[in-house]
């Protein structure tokens, strides 16, 4: 008899443990499921220098005004150089802290069906510092920040962020384009955000962009090129690019700061790949 409860009582005991087990495997099963490739986005060859070596700065810087609407540069704007400009290319990853997966549904399981976007950003600091910033491990979701890809001054262009992953470059944002209003909530207790479908491309400043003041003397030629370069080689349509003031919903950010619209759009709009919205 006391065998028998013995047994029954381990039995139960058994049933209790799986249940329980059960109950938690279904406890965490996300909503969220991930994106596995960025079809879209240019990919980080392994042909590309696996090391950052030092980054010169020497290039030419040209003033600019305030960031404006994008518009259509007129024929006198357009360099000669694209489309045969080929930059240099390093990678310099950013710490896993620093980046997440990129989801097919939103934290409430709904399908995300947004189309990419390129928002451009710049540094502020130096590019090594802010590289420095990126493979720095941040446990805490405050302090966690990356983009996918940064141009030096001299035209380098710096994989940071695979681009199937989700850069964290603009935390609190909206894409008002010609769909309307664009966001995703990936975690309820954040606000949502363009991370999901954003490609972060980010300038580095000149030296005298290393404050809070509205405007400085701009970026370099080699800069505007690898920009062109690298954007040529995805699918994002010229619509679809934007900068992260433009984006952003806190009213903090003014980056990329006296950037050349008409410049960098001139250059562009000269590889074969955008010949479709050139009109």
């Amino acid at each position: 008899m006391v065998k028998k409860a013995s047994l029954a009582g381990l039995l139960g005991l058994l049933l209790v443990v799986v249940i329980g087990m059960t109950v938690r495997s279904v406890a965490a099963v996300s909503p969220l499921q991930p994106m596995v490739k960025a079809a879209a986005l240019p990919t980080i060859h392994e042909s590309v220098g696996q090391f950052l070596t030092p980054i010169r700065a020497d290039g030419r810087s040209v003033s600019f005004g305030l960031p404006t609407d994008f518009a259509v540069a007129s024929a006198s704007t357009v360099a000669q150089s694209a489309p045969n400009y080929v930059p240099r290319e390093e990678i310099a990853l950013a710490d896993p802290s620093n980046y997440g997966d990129r989801y097919l549904t939103d934290a409430y399981g709904r399908p995300i069906q947004n189309d990419f976007v390129a928002v451009l950003h710049e540094t502020v600091g130096s590019a090594r510092s802010a590289i420095n910033l990126f493979q720095t491990h941040h446990p805490r979701d405050a302090d966690q920040v990356s983009y996918h890809t940064l141009i030096a001054r001299d035209g380098t262009v710096i994989y940071i962020v695979p681009p199937e992953k989700r850069a964290y470059g603009a935390g609190n944002s909206v894409f008002n384009g010609p769909n309307g209003p664009e966001t995703v909530t990936t975690n309820p207790a954040f606000p949502p955000s363009i991370n999901n479908f954003a490609y972060h491309v980010s300038l580095e400043s000149p030296a005298d962009g290393r404050g809070n003041s509205r405007r400085h003397s701009g970026y370099t030629q080699a800069q505007y090129e690898s920009l062109a370069w690298l954007l040529a080689r995805t699918d994002i349509p010229d619509n679809r690019i934007t900068t992260h003031q433009s984006v952003d919903q806190s009213g903090s950010r003014m980056d990329p700061r006296s950037f050349d619209s008409q410049r960098f759009f001139a250059l562009l709009r000269r590889y074969p790949t955008r010949v479709a919205q050139r009109s």
